[in-house]
């Protein structure tokens, strides 16, 4: 296992443009109800992949949801597992090898590939996709299974962005992971990572 190191959260940056509000608002209530030395085991249990960047700035490979979960109850650290360093590189240079590893996914809330300039400097900017909340939402009650393939909640956000209609609200958000929980199961889905049959 790779040694776990301590950073502030606040000075961690992200590497994708959205996250899902929704499982954000679950993450902090679930740390919420912990004591301060339970959401620290709970933080040291869940470390963030990272890699070090220009200026030893350091960037979150995965966790986004986690952290800013965190950043919320103004929890000072959390704990991370060095992926790689890039701190040599010019940042165009940077984002180009980030992309390269599958370590950044520059999309915004519509599924657009978009420039690097534009992911968020801090976790707190993170643009709220709720379709990402959808596919997280989905995963959770079976609808797919995880699996270490880069991103994979991002391509089944997509797939439901395309098919499943979203209006606000929490009663809206139930009835559209009930239709997409059956639409992940049929055989338009079947090339999706962790895919399962019903």
């Amino acid at each position: 296992m790779s040694k776990l190191h301590e950073w502030e959260i606040k000075k961690l940056h992200p590497t994708q443009i959205t996250v899902g509000l929704i499982e954000v608002d679950d993450r902090r209530r679930q740390l919420q109800a912990l004591k301060k030395h339970e959401q620290k085991d709970y933080l040291l249990a869940h470390p963030m992949p990272a890699v070090t960047g220009p200026e030893g700035r350091l960037y979150i490979t995965d966790h986004h949801h986690l952290g800013r979960a965190a950043w919320e109850l103004d929890i000072d650290t959390a704990f991370f597992t060095h992926e790689g360093d890039l701190s040599s590189l010019e940042p165009e240079s940077f984002w180009r090898e980030m992309l390269a590893h599958h370590w950044a996914h520059p999309y915004d809330q519509n599924g657009a590939l978009r420039p690097w300039r534009e992911i968020p400097r801090r976790l707190d900017e993170l643009r709220d996709d709720p379709y990402r909340s959808l596919a997280c939402f989905v995963r959770r009650a079976g609808g797919f299974d995880k699996t270490p393939t880069a991103f994979a909640e991002f391509l089944w956000a997509d797939f439901f962005r395309r098919r499943v209609p979203m209006a606000p609200g929490l009663e809206e958000f139930k009835k559209a992971v009930s239709q997409a929980l059956a639409l992940a199961h049929s055989p338009e889905a079947a090339s999706l990572p962790g895919y399962r049959a019903s």
